[in-house]
């Protein structure tokens, strides 16, 4: 499946950025204060981890549904070590807390199918190509 993702930058902000995704408004990235921004909303690095937090809720939720297991709900938390990410390593670490779920046994095959959502193996196991190019606005005027 293909999608587009139009990203422009805010006008009278210094780096913000409006997201337009198929129908859904009120997307912005931001860099924080202490890399020049305005920190007036996530910046690209959140939104990288909170794909990954998100999709293994989502995963976990469909397995359990399917199994017709009590989960109630997830909670996610996904905490990030970007100290080394410069040398090529950039650490996640998420916590998982499955509600309703008693059955120790459980809650272990819902984190481990949580490993196969299809965000931790882009993000663990894929090639991703990124082709960028620019393009000639004058042509249009």
């Amino acid at each position: 499946m293909r999608k587009s993702i139009e990203v422009v930058s805010e006008r009278n902000h210094i780096y913000r950025q409006r997201v337009e995704l198929d129908g859904f408004e009120d997307l912005f990235v931001d860099v924080p204060e202490a890399y020049g921004g305005e920190g007036s909303a996530p910046d690209p690095h959140d939104y990288f981890d909170l794909s990954l937090g998100a999709c293994k809720a989502i995963t976990a939720m469909m397995y359990a549904r399917r199994k017709q297991w009590p989960l109630e709900g997830v909670s996610v938390t996904v905490n990030r070590d970007d100290s080394q990410e410069r040398h090529g390593t950039y650490r996640l670490d998420v916590a998982m807390a499955f509600y309703g779920i008693e059955d120790a046994e459980q809650r272990a095959r819902l984190e481990e199918i949580s490993h196969k959502c299809p965000i931790h193996r882009l993000m663990t196991s894929a090639t991703v190509e990124v082709a960028t190019r620019a393009i000639d606005i004058t042509a249009d005027a």
